[in-house]
């Protein structure tokens, strides 16, 4: 079979990728007869004061210290999760592509680790719209990578970022997420199928309203049978201050307040359901279980 220009550079890209950084954080998920494991996208470079700057200073040193980090930096991974049932295999998010940073962007190596490409790929469904989550919808050639695969996203979440008022309204540091976001999403926007909340967008698959982190931001429910985990991409930003302090607000979110409340409203249900989570940014692949302790939530690892 001839090899397609795109199918050359993908392969020359990520080969030497996959040598150079081998040491990718996957962890994976049995719910019933499917699978979710998480595909890596490389890891953030972020300044601290991005997340921590709302917080309460003199309460936020010793957690900071019971987890080992600093105020001034952070280096979150990015764990896409990957939910394949034996017919589908749905990729929740893309990642972020060449042109965020140069940490991440890695979504070609973290496939081929699995033995997977991007035509194995059958769906693509969207959490929200951020550089991280959406700009690696593309290839070299401005066409999207994951050719294949049909493209799932929240109606809020779209119509936020389609909407051309937001790059003015945003402001001035998240400008360019606006001009970005809406570029990609201008490419797939006669192929995309937008949902609501509460809408069963594939067998097993359904979507939760979670916003505040953007206005649209999806949490989706993933079931076989009385098995079910939840996947909640950015609403749950960190295995440090959103569990300890769910309360608290973080510089990360657009509307911080309601991603507050959404974040405690996420904890409770999972510590009560005993249901395990797949978060974007969360450690070692991501995948988990909350559990309540004295003085908020802490994150296990599965």
């Amino acid at each position: 079979m001839p090899v397609s220009r795109r199918a050359f550079l993908q392969s020359a890209a990520a080969a030497p990728l996959v040598s150079a950084l081998p040491g990718f954080a996957t962890a994976e998920l049995a719910l019933g007869s499917a699978t979710l494991t998480t595909v890596s996208d490389g890891h953030l470079m972020l300044p601290g004061a991005l997340v921590f700057d709302p917080m309460p200073q003199e309460e936020l040193a010793p957690i900071l210290r019971d987890y080992g980090l600093s105020s001034g930096s952070l280096e979150p991974e990015c764990n896409l999760a990957l939910y394949r049932d034996g017919t589908y295999n749905v990729l929740f998010d893309v990642g972020s592509g060449p042109d965020f940073m140069p940490t991440a962007g890695k979504i070609l190596s973290g496939l081929e680790a699995l033995g997977l490409a991007p035509e194995d790929i059958t769906h693509v469904v969207f959490t929200h719209a951020h550089p991280d989550h959406i700009w690696g919808l593309l290839d070299e050639f401005d066409e999207p990578l994951f050719y294949d695969a049909r493209y799932l996203m929240g109606r809020a979440e779209w119509d936020y970022w389609w909407n051309p008022d937001t790059v003015s309204t945003i402001g001035e540091a998240r400008a360019t997420f606006a001009v970005g976001a809406k570029r990609r999403m201008q490419v797939i926007e006669d192929s995309v199928a937008l949902f609501e909340d509460g809408d069963e967008i594939l067998p097993g698959i359904a979507a939760l309203s979670t916003p505040g982190h953007t206005p649209g931001h999806m949490a989706f429910e993933v079931r076989q049978g009385s098995q079910a985990a939840l996947v909640v991409g950015d609403a749950i930003g960190n295995h440090h201050v959103a569990f300890r302090r769910p309360e608290w607000e973080s510089g990360s979110d657009q509307d911080a307040a309601t991603a507050a409340a959404t974040r405690k409203m996420l904890l409770d249900r999972l510590t009560v359901e005993q249901m395990p989570l797949v978060g974007f940014h969360l450690p070692n692949g991501g995948i988990g279980r909350a559990e309540q302790t004295d003085d908020g939530y802490r994150f296990v690892e599965v």
